[in-house]
């Protein structure tokens, strides 16, 4: 699943006249109160230069060097003074400081062309970091993006063995070297079986990601994956702690002879059985179901999604494994105690992707039950994507435009935060929340969560629960 770099991602990787990779500043953002930092007077704009005569490369360096208990930091001020400051503190005490960037030397993009690369399935002109192609494993360790391991040298092998960076998160695709190799249009694909012993032999993990396209990797080489996947599974400490099988996802804007065909609904059907005949297996074998399937096959297959306890403690949630089920988990919960009726009535809509909606509709009811409340769900396409069944992150602007001008919103729209860039009001086709505010006919609230989506349903703007 593709997540766009936040804005405190290495943007200095879009600099066309940026060749070397050498550390640049740390740059600070904020400062904790009560912090370390605080006490030693770092301000926002201040740059940290070198910990010990260490110039740090990313987040991760920071953080080992600040397990010392005895630093000198050299840092140069808002006004360009350079500082020498010597500190002693305790081992596990941080420094309180967030900066803009996680990674100070610059972002480490991909070396494939994977012609189902959702970057590559945009079109032109929209804010620069939608094109930023991360395939970094420091970012994978921080963040839990996900990487094909073919841009690293041994230096990066050797810093993830000394650093213990893991586990980290593998896009795989496929184990036979000469189909993975295909898929990613890169020689240097070939070597995973390799990679995960290198894994395997350190006490190092990894959980791995399979997008299915049909036709070149589902069938029997999906089998094969999985079952390959499995045997890094066992023992104490497994390399291969967990699998996701995800649909390719395909837009306009991919070129015409790329060879891909969306999943359908018998397609759907077919990875399902497939795979849920695997979990048996390696339920058996492992004492765990290991390879899970994001809940869109489910839904692509009109089929009803698993019983929370089959998705054990959600390693892939964040990939779209169980995801919906946790929220209705959350749901559930957040509404486990209603009001029988509204003192103020309330008359709203919650807008979200076209296929979740279905998955929605027993919270929908449980909330319209109480009395003085009118909530529309509503369910929309994504013709920007060129997409019918979309996830409600991938809705634009321009898709809410469409969808929404005509529709009866009631009294408010809810409006989930999943949509926006983390950190900015702004869509993925570049427009504005305040863009969409001057189109739409009434106010919208940003929503984050089952309760916060609860809260908002039962208590109009400017009330609080």
């Amino acid at each position: 699943m593709w997540n766009e770099p936040s804005a405190g991602v290495a943007m200095s990787a879009l600099d066309p006249n940026r060749a070397a990779r050498q550390p640049q500043p740390a740059v600070v953002d904020s400062v904790e109160p009560g912090s370390i930092g605080e006490e030693l007077g770092f301000e926002p704009g201040d740059q940290l230069l070198s910990i010990n005569g260490i110039r740090p490369r990313d987040l991760i360096d920071y953080r080992y060097l600040c397990v010392d208990e005895e630093l000198r930091l050299e840092v140069r001020d808002a006004r360009g003074e350079l500082h020498e400051v010597d500190l002693e503190k305790d081992a596990d005490d941080g420094l309180g400081l967030g900066f803009t960037e996680a990674l100070f030397d610059g972002l480490r993009q991909c070396n494939n062309h994977c012609p189902f690369c959702f970057i590559d399935q945009q079109p032109p002109g929209r804010r620069d970091s939608l094109y930023l192609k991360d395939d970094d494993y420091r970012l994978s360790f921080l963040y839990g993006s996900y990487l094909t391991l073919t841009n690293l040298n041994d230096s990066d092998w050797a810093r993830i063995e000394s650093q213990r960076l893991s586990p980290l998160y593998v896009s795989v695709h496929a184990t036979e070297p000469t189909l993975r190799a295909r898929l990613l249009e890169n020689p240097r694909a070939a070597r995973l079986l390799d990679q995960l012993s290198w894994f395997a032999e350190r006490d190092l993990q990894i959980h791995a990601q399979v997008v299915v396209c049909p036709g070149i990797n589902d069938g029997v080489a999906l089998e094969q994956t999985l079952t390959d996947l499995s045997r890094f599974a066992s023992g104490d400490w497994p390399a291969v702690l967990s699998a996701a099988v995800v649909p390719v996802g395909l837009t306009r804007f991919r070129p015409a002879d790329d060879g891909l065909i969306p999943v359908s609904p018998a397609c759907a059907r077919d990875v399902i059985a497939r795979v849920e005949r695997l979990q048996a297996t390696f339920q058996a074998d492992l004492g765990t179901r290991f390879a899970w399937l994001s809940d869109e096959w489910y839904l692509i297959a009109g089929q009803p999604l698993p019983p929370r306890p089959e998705y054990e403690d959600l390693p892939q949630q964040e990939n779209g494994v169980g995801s919906i089920r946790a929220f209705l988990e959350s749901l559930d919960q957040a509404t486990a105690v209603l009001p029988q009726r509204l003192d103020q009535p309330r008359s709203c809509s919650w807008v979200v992707g076209r296929i979740v909606a279905s998955a929605l509709q027993p919270v929908l009811d449980r909330l319209n039950g109480v009395d003085g409340v009118r909530l529309r769900l509503i369910g929309l396409p994504s013709p920007y994507w060129g997409q019918d069944q979309v996830v409600t992150g991938l809705l634009t602007g321009q898709d809410l435009i469409d969808g929404l001008s005509e529709e009866d919103l009631g009294d408010e729209l809810l409006l989930p935060s999943v949509m926006l860039r983390q950190g900015q009001p702004v869509f993925l086709d570049d427009m504005t929340l305040t863009q969409l505010e001057e189109v739409l006919p009434v106010p919208i609230r940003v929503v984050s969560g089952a309760a916060d989506i609860v809260a908002s349903v039962l208590n109009p703007i400017g009330k609080s629960p």
